[in-house]
């Protein structure tokens, strides 16, 4: 494992360790204005929602590594504390992307990514039309940490108003996780696309406990098939099957597989747990379980 003391390398390079290491990042387009009215809209990955009660978002545009000047954002907040965050989904990533570039403060770039300004209602800053999600915002703090090339600058904001797409929203007025379509910043020049392909469902256990990692068979635990992330989603379980369950489901489900290694439990134990693996990638667990202690009754 390689082993990384920040204060040993150079500034860009940590940098870009850490944006290859942490992701993928929810991106703040964020729409701002100077002390003459002049907007400016760029995007920072350094952000995300922190509170909903009052409802703060923050989001950090840096200082830049190569010059240790500031961006346009932070200058414009220090005048005008207040911003629009603008939510990025696939169909503005290029627009986005193409508003990041390094244009002048008079630039406006609005103009040069075709990108369509809609008044606020709260706030002096323009929303983004195209934006699936635009929540006006007053600037509560600006917290800088520090003045060398790389520091961050944190806008700490309340979010004061919402606006939201009706095309994102499902039958009960709430955000459709399939409809909205986000994207999100990776290392490099990369980016993710969070579509139905690559989603999954995983139940939180708020009002549940599962029982954990510790109470799983031993046999179990040391599977040469299951991988921690896998006994771990086995452990989410609140209690397991009880023993006429399983026998019913060996008897009706897993018969013809204990019949063809009825002379070889190693192997029959080796394939119950990749059928096992197999159904909790389906998110199955209740089934993987009753595969699993199917060997032993």
């Amino acid at each position: 494992m390689l082993t990384i003391n920040p204060k040993d390398i150079p500034v860009p390079k940590l940098h870009h360790y850490l944006l290859g290491s942490i992701g993928p990042r929810p991106i703040c387009f964020a729409s701002t204005v100077d002390a003459n009215g002049v907007g400016n809209i760029a995007p920072f990955s350094f952000f995300n929602v922190f509170s909903a009660n009052p409802p703060i978002a923050i989001f950090s545009p840096a200082r830049s590594g190569r010059t240790n000047t500031t961006k346009d954002t932070y200058n414009n907040v220090k005048q005008i504390p207040e911003v629009v965050i603008n939510v990025v989904n696939y169909s503005i990533v290029h627009q986005m992307s193409l508003a990041s570039s390094p244009y002048p403060p008079e630039i406006s770039e609005f103009d040069k990514s075709g990108l369509t300004p809609v008044p606020s209602e709260l706030v002096r800053p323009f929303r983004i039309k195209e934006s699936p999600v635009q929540l006006e915002c007053k600037v509560v703090e600006v917290k800088e940490l520090g003045n060398e090339g790389g520091a961050g600058n944190l806008i700490i904001c309340e979010i004061i108003k919402l606006h939201i797409s009706e095309d994102v929203l499902n039958e009960d007025q709430m955000v459709d996780q399939k409809k909205i379509d986000l994207v999100a910043r990776m290392g490099g020049n990369w980016y993710c696309r969070a579509d139905q392909n690559s989603m999954f469902e995983i139940e939180k256990p708020i009002t549940t406990c599962g029982i954990g990692y510790d109470q799983i068979p031993e046999e179990i635990r040391n599977s040469k098939v299951l991988t921690g992330n896998d006994i771990g989603q086995l452990g989410g379980i609140e209690e397991l099957p009880n023993e006429t369950d399983v026998n019913e489901y060996k008897l009706m489900t897993l018969s013809d597989l204990f019949i063809e290694f009825e002379d070889n439990a190693t192997q029959l134990e080796l394939e119950l747990h990749k059928l096992s693996k197999k159904l909790l990638e389906k998110n199955k667990l209740e089934e993987a379980w009753l595969t699993l202690l199917a060997y032993n009754n």
